[in-house]
């Protein structure tokens, strides 16, 4: 059969893709290495009907797209537990603290509020669909948001409460990313208050069942036209068509491929002919993030009648850079979620796993207290182990990338076009962020074939 697309990865940017194209009347085939939809996004269902967001989870204004989906497909939302103190764990004490910044001496307060504002300052100025285009650009792209903050924050302590922030807004230390891309990020997401807040922010929402409850849903709509384990080793391209090849051997030809999978995993494929030397050396130079996602389950909540919200902000002497609340809605069991990322997540992933338990669950114990001694269960999910992802959140562009290879990530290869939210201009590294670019690659598509 030939088909008028193939799109390659069942995450929501493909699955947005595929179902643009097929409600406009497209033959479609969309083809997926893993046993799931969903790929980022992946929930975990206990016997008992616990479930735990082991991906992406969150949703917050603007993202009018998954917000309009979820409701599409019946999947309720509700508001992340944001009720309490708060604990910054810091030189080695425990302060509890209300707001977004932590309690800490006045002077780093300020320099925090300082540096917050001048980057999203200059987050102002960038070119969202563009950021080669942003004033100054080759400069920002040149240095490190590291080195920014080397010649802008003058406390030891505003520092450690700076780079905790990042690395959970990041997935990598700032040393991995270009200035401007961390402003194109901030952009991206409005501005660092929405991406750093639940309220008003970036974790707002979560979903009922969780967050893969809306993929699954949504394939259902066309599950007809959905191929599982069936990862893409080989992409042929004629004048005329393309041919699909993958690790079992079949082929599928279409007049058009849209490939929505991260950068990383796009250079895995092989390309006949090969690809133009920007966007293969760009794939080179976009790395994943580092993320480990570590659950404590309990029988309740405990530590919000203590007057805790469940979340702490900690320092490098910690594995866990922050932690959140992520029981269900009716708290009929106690989840704590902690994020161990970037750096510190490398140096976990030295360890066996039944170290990694023990010196997660030390840190959860140093949080919470000895209540948190003896959870339910223990589990993590490490996104660098997943062969259909190499990392989470999203993949990240380092000095030099985005001046030097401008439009190169989204810009079409005869009949090859690319998807993922590391495309998207707006929630970069967000689900809503895949929708759009979702959306834009089947645009194009249609507008190549008409």
């Amino acid at each position: 059969m030939l088909y008028d697309a193939i799109v390659i990865g069942a995450g929501f940017a493909g699955l947005t893709a595929a179902r643009t194209l097929i409600e406009r009347g497209k033959k479609v085939l969309l083809l997926e290495a893993r046993d799931r939809v969903g790929g980022r996004v992946y929930t975990h269902h206990f016997a008992d009907g616990t479930y735990i967001d082991l991906g992406g989870q969150w949703i917050g204004p603007t993202q009018d797209r998954i917000y309009a989906l979820a409701k599409e497909m019946k999947v309720p939302v509700f508001a992340t537990y944001n009720e309490g103190k708060k604990t910054i764990a810091l030189n080695g004490k425990l302060k509890l603290y209300s707001g977004l910044i932590p309690k800490i001496d006045v002077a780093s307060l300020l320099n925090i509020d300082y540096v917050l504002k001048r980057l999203d300052k200059l987050a102002s100025r960038v070119v969202p669909d563009k950021p080669w285009q942003t004033p100054d650009a080759r400069r920002l792209d040149s240095a490190t948001l590291a080195s920014f903050l080397d010649r802008h924050v003058w406390f030891g302590n505003a520092r450690q409460v700076l780079e905790a922030g990042f690395d959970t807004v990041f997935a990598c230390t700032p040393a991995e990313i270009s200035i401007l891309q961390a402003l194109f990020y901030i952009k991206s997401g409005t501005n660092l208050n929405t991406l750093l807040n639940i309220e008003n922010g970036a974790q707002q929402h979560r979903f009922e069942g969780g967050a893969q409850t809306v993929a699954n849903r949504l394939s259902k709509c066309f599950e007809a036209h959905i191929l599982l384990n069936s990862p893409v080793t080989h992409i042929l391209q004629t004048e005329t068509s393309v041919q699909v090849i993958t690790r079992n051997a079949q082929t599928h030809t279409a007049l058009r491929v849209i490939v929505a999978i991260p950068p990383a995993l796009c250079a895995r494929i092989t390309y006949t002919p090969p690809l133009p030397p920007l966007r293969d050396q760009l794939t080179q130079r976009v790395p994943m993030g580092t993320v480990i996602k570590c659950y404590a389950i309990y029988p309740t909540p405990f530590w919000r009648a203590n007057g805790h919200s469940g979340q702490v902000v900690a320092d490098d002497a910690y594995h866990l850079q922050t932690t959140f609340d992520n029981s269900p809605p009716d708290a009929s069991r106690g989840i704590l979620m902690g994020f161990c990322l970037a750096h510190r997540a490398r140096k976990l992933l030295a360890l066996p796993p039944q170290e990694r338990q023990h010196q997660i669950m030390q840190n959860f114990i140093a949080f919470f207290g000895k209540a948190a001694e003896k959870p339910l269960l223990y589990t993590e999910k490490c996104w660098a182990e997943e062969e259909w992802t190499r990392g989470c959140y999203t993949g990240m562009m380092p000095p030099g990338a985005w001046t030097n290879f401008t439009d190169a990530l989204t810009r079409p290869v005869g009949r090859i076009h690319w998807a993922g939210t590391e495309t998207a201009a707006v929630w970069n590294g967000y689900i809503e962020g895949a929708m759009q670019s979702g959306q834009r690659a089947a645009q194009e598509v249609m507008d190549m074939e008409s």
